[in-house]
């Protein structure tokens, strides 16, 4: 395990040298694939896959101006304050408990899941997964400062406040979706659409939320599970986006264990709105089912698939697949064939 968890550290250290976006707009996935790889075993692969990866990464932006406790507002949602969220969160975490931070700022933080397609939410959930399972040191902190402070710079929340207090499980909810006007758009030319979608609104709001924590997780769970079941169907409307309907859900779900209770029924909601966006936005509009190549495949090998694409989403997607697949009545391979046709469909889009 040392061994594992030392790659891993290497590699947070490694990818802490690159900016956080790339190309503009393109999120670094590099610390939540490798993450993903030392926890499915695939260790050994990570330094190779990040020899290729970090080639197209970008310098660390410059700083700008200090962030305090009392200025921070005005810089929640700038993109171009990123280092200094960064070197805010890092000074934050040498002087109190990464999970007390995190109760500070995790509700902060939550209505702007949306920012940069959701891709700072998932990254926290990468980080927070490693803290809870491999414990503190100096790399992974770092990390989790470093994944704090993007969401701080991508903070963006969606155009309409969105309050489930209906009667509808994940699953019924998710199938009711309706889809924007003008699909294969960018995340926030799709956001934009939402709140003139017919239906929308009001069938996200269709939602129940319990009020139970152990309730909630369970709910969480199954929106996982739909979320993942529903891309093997629909994906083929866009392969990479639909992912992260999944993926970042997924990320509220393994950061829960982190949180007061209090906050886990507001983070459910705001993970199914965040979710119930991108569905609308990239999901097919008509089911193409997948088949389902995965009845003779162990997941270990659908993982080593992923990794052997070598696509930071189908690494990522797999990894939820994992989840959901290891949760899942014996002889349901859903999840798995999910997983397996992601690769195509990603394929596909790249």
């Amino acid at each position: 395990m040392e061994t594992i968890t030392g790659t891993l550290d290497e590699a947070l250290l490694r990818l802490h040298a690159s900016g956080p976006e790339f190309r503009g707009f393109l999120s670094n996935h590099g610390p939540m694939a490798v993450e993903a790889m030392v926890r499915n075993g695939r260790a050994r692969t990570v330094h190779r896959w990040l020899d290729a990866y970090t080639a197209k990464l970008e310098d660390v932006p410059s700083a700008r101006t200090r962030i305090t406790p009392a200025n921070w507002r005005a810089a929640l949602g700038d993109p171009s304050r990123v280092t200094d969220w960064t070197a805010y969160f890092t000074d934050q975490i040498t002087e109190r408990p990464w999970r007390e931070l995190l109760a500070v700022w995790w509700p902060r933080l939550l209505p702007g899941i949306a920012g940069a397609a959701t891709h700072p939410v998932i990254r926290v959930g990468h980080a927070v997964r490693t803290l809870l399972t491999d414990g503190e040191d100096a790399a992974r902190l770092a990390e989790f400062a470093h994944a704090l402070g993007y969401w701080a710079a991508r903070h963006l929340p969606l155009p309409a406040a969105v309050h489930p207090a209906g009667s509808a499980t994940p699953a019924e909810a998710l199938a009711a979706l309706p889809r924007i006007a003008d699909q294969g758009v960018t995340p926030v030319d799709g956001y934009a659409q939402l709140p003139g979608t017919p239906a929308w609104l009001s069938t996200v709001e269709s939602l129940h939320v319990p009020t139970d924590p152990e309730a909630v997780r369970a709910a969480l769970t199954g929106l996982v599970r739909a979320a993942t079941l529903n891309y093997a169907d629909y994906g083929h409307g866009n392969g990479i986006m639909l992912v992260h309907a999944a993926t970042a859900p997924n990320a509220v779900l393994r950061t829960l264990p982190a949180l007061p209770r209090d906050l886990w029924a507001s983070s459910f909601a705001v993970a199914w709105a965040a979710t119930s966006a991108i569905t609308a936005i990239y999901a097919a509009e008509t089911p193409r089912p997948a088949p389902d190549p995965a009845a003779s495949v162990a997941p270990e090998e659908v993982f080593e698939r992923a990794v052997a694409h070598g696509n930071e989403h189908a690494i990522k997607f797999a990894d939820t697949a994992l989840d959901v697949a290891a949760i899942s009545e014996d002889g349901d391979t859903r999840a798995l064939s999910a997983a397996l046709n992601a690769l195509t469909l990603i394929d596909e889009d790249e």
